[in-house]
């Protein structure tokens, strides 16, 4: 018998983790914060809802396997950690800024922000797959 306040509070949780997750990767440059800790977030959100509503509906909801997340946030970590370096030729992690022009107004985007993008993903999948791994050997 399931209990109706878990799922119900999740249903209003979910997206306030998930866009607080996102806040946390953004924010992480000059702030605390950063892929690590939204990675850690984004991956609470989700072990939440397996919690509330079973795994297989957090998977459903995620809509990729946890190891796809990996897999790719290491290869953002590798594209932004040695490729892109390598092309300008210099050494191991040397950040580079792209401007990106924008209605009104410009940001940049840089290599930092790829690098951290690549944790984010690949904490958030290394936490989900080990929660999933292990809620499924219970059920």
């Amino acid at each position: 018998m399931r209990g109706l306040i878990l799922p119900t509070a999740t249903t209003w949780l979910m997206p306030v983790l998930v866009l607080f997750s996102v806040f946390l990767l953004l924010r992480g440059h000059n702030e605390p914060g950063g892929g690590f800790a939204g990675g850690l977030v984004l991956a609470a959100a989700f072990i939440l809802l397996s919690i509330a509503d079973g795994v297989r509906e957090a998977r459903e909801t995620l809509h990729a396997d946890p190891r796809s997340f990996i897999g790719t946030g290491l290869l953002l970590m590798l594209l932004a950690g040695i490729v892109a370096p390598l092309l300008y030729g210099e050494p191991f992690l040397t950040a580079h800024w792209w401007s990106v022009p924008v209605t009104g107004a410009g940001f940049s985007v840089g290599t930092p922000l790829l690098f951290d993008i690549g944790v984010y993903l690949a904490v958030a999948g290394t936490i989900l797959l080990l929660a999933f791994s292990l809620e499924e050997e219970e059920e």
